[in-house]
């Protein structure tokens, strides 16, 4: 018996085709592969007459595939976790959201929304229970002189809430544990039934900052499940507008890392380069964020305002403003005595908990959906891997610089070589009953949407990853036996979606 099934990324396969194992089997075989070196990319549930439909997506990078397996359960599954940390937090979302329990996990603890439990048992209660974000149990730490720090939800600036709670002896921090939530929408939920004229907009505002990574895993899934071939034109015009929302949020961070401490000539120039990257976008869509610019099918605005020559030569004088300002950030010492050993995370940690995008290339693990899962013009036009050794403030600021010259670079590329022809095809209906995985590089790291289709050729079931669920818990790693003020510059060296975790 197959215990998998491969796929590539962006295509979909007969639902029926996807192995079930039994609950015994399933957690045996996940944990093997990614003991093998394999990654959890996905870890969810939908609900079928029988049970839970327990679904895992795993990666290799080496092979460029892949692959989908699936069990039934009903109450209860035995826990990834103790073997598999990368599980931890999908095990406790399942738990949270379809009242599986996932026997043997170590801290079963709601993600985003805490219930009154059931007298005497670990599970929650049925759908419709009254639950508050971000209220509940804390792990704390007892002993003299340990004290605890509560921040937020509700944070200084235009920051979205989240709740982080500190267990610190003197400055030092022994134990960071971050509580979401309040930005749940149930965008999921929104999704199936579709696709429907709102579907879009809904996959756009996810994350607003990432408009076009989201927009553009949507697609692609919609294009699988319909059999649509986009055009040339269209996925190269994706493919600048995909580097250019990395430049501008890049631009953004290292202007922000530069403000944390206090250093003002890079944050004030990198503050403005973000609205030139921004303003770049918006030439190029009519949109700051992309909006409206991706569809299933190709793109539905096609490079308005000045020609590709044109742009190409902005953003040539954009990225050289930029050098300058982020080279006086390497040159400050003072700079480098803060970013150097601050927030510090290994290799063996960021592989053994699933980090993804800036958080993992920093620790040294070469993890690019472009690379290892190539889509559209990725696959004729490849952005070299900016990684770098050492897990740190240092490490994650200067992936973000190396990933700016080289994304700057391609869109240059692409802009002075667009191919001429149409930017939209039709899209037809989705085939019924199958199961479609799309993977695109967001700017923080790896988007995943997964869907499935019922007999009528509607999605049934629709699930998202966002970078920021696999990486918030590298954060609260990286604040261990660190300075209670280090936390605001290893949060922005982070810089994780609340909203895009929550959904």
């Amino acid at each position: 018996m197959n215990h998998d099934i491969a796929l590539a990324n962006g295509s979909a396969v007969a639902f029926e085709l996807v192995p079930c194992l039994a609950p015994s089997e399933f957690g045996a075989h996940v944990t093997s592969k990614v003991a093998a070196g394999a990654r959890l990319v996905a870890l969810c549930g939908w609900p079928e007459t029988d049970g839970l439909r327990v679904i895992a997506v795993t990666a290799r990078p080496e092979q460029g595939l892949l692959q989908l397996t699936s069990t039934l359960a009903e109450a209860a599954l035995p826990s990834l976790t103790p073997n598999c940390p990368q599980a931890h937090l999908f095990e406790r979302e399942l738990a949270e959201t379809w009242r599986l329990n996932p026997v043997g996990h170590p801290w079963l603890k709601p993600v985003r929304h805490e219930a009154p439990r059931r007298p005497g048992t670990d599970l929650w209660p049925d759908h419709g229970a009254p639950v508050v974000a971000g209220v509940g149990s804390f792990f704390t730490v007892a002993g003299e002189e340990v004290h605890e720090v509560a921040v937020g939800p509700v944070h200084a600036g235009v920051i979205e809430p989240g709740h982080f709670r500190f267990q610190c002896h003197g400055e030092t921090v022994h134990h960071l544990e971050i509580a979401l939530g309040y930005q749940h929408r149930g965008i999921e939920r929104r999704l199936a039934g579709g696709p429907h004229v709102r579907s879009a907009h809904y996959v756009e505002t996810m994350a607003g900052d990432t408009s076009i990574g989201h927009a553009l895993a949507y697609a692609h899934l919609i294009e699988a499940l319909a059999g649509t071939r986009v055009p040339a034109r269209a996925q190269v015009l994706r493919g600048i507008a995909l580097e250019l929302e990395r430049l501008a949020n890049h631009a953004g961070d290292l202007g922000a890392l530069a403000g944390d401490v206090a250093y003002l000539p890079t944050m004030a120039y990198c503050g403005r380069l973000r609205g030139e990257f921004l303003n770049l976008t918006a030439a190029l869509c009519g949109n700051r964020f992309g909006r409206g610019l991706v569809r299933p099918g190709g793109v539905v605005i096609d490079a308005e305002g000045l020609s590709g020559p044109e742009l190409a030569d902005l953003l040539r004088q954009a990225q050289q403003e930029a050098a300058a300002a982020v080279d006086l950030l390497w040159a400050s010492p003072s700079v480098m005595a803060r970013f150097e050993g601050t927030g510090a995370l290994t290799r063996a940690v960021a592989e053994e908990i699933g980090l993804v995008g800036v958080a993992a290339r920093a620790c040294g693990l070469r993890r690019d959906v472009r690379h290892d899962h190539p889509t559209g013009i990725y696959r004729l036009a490849q952005i070299p891997l900016a990684a770098w050794d050492g897990g740190d403030v240092l490490a994650r600021a200067r992936v973000r610089w190396l990933e700016m010259e080289r994304s700057a670079a391609f869109a240059v590329e692409q802009l002075c070589s667009l191919p001429a022809g149409p930017t939209l095809a039709a899209v037809d209906r989705l085939a019924p009953d199958h199961v479609a995985v799309s993977l695109v590089e967001g700017w923080r790291g790896e988007i995943c949407h997964l869907a499935c289709t019922d007999a009528g050729g509607r999605l049934a079931h629709y699930k998202v990853i966002d970078p920021s669920f696999h990486n918030w818990f590298g954060l609260a790693l990286a604040l261990r036996q660190q300075q209670i003020s280090d936390f605001p510059l290893c949060n922005k060296s982070f810089n994780l979606s609340y909203c895009g975790h929550d959904l």
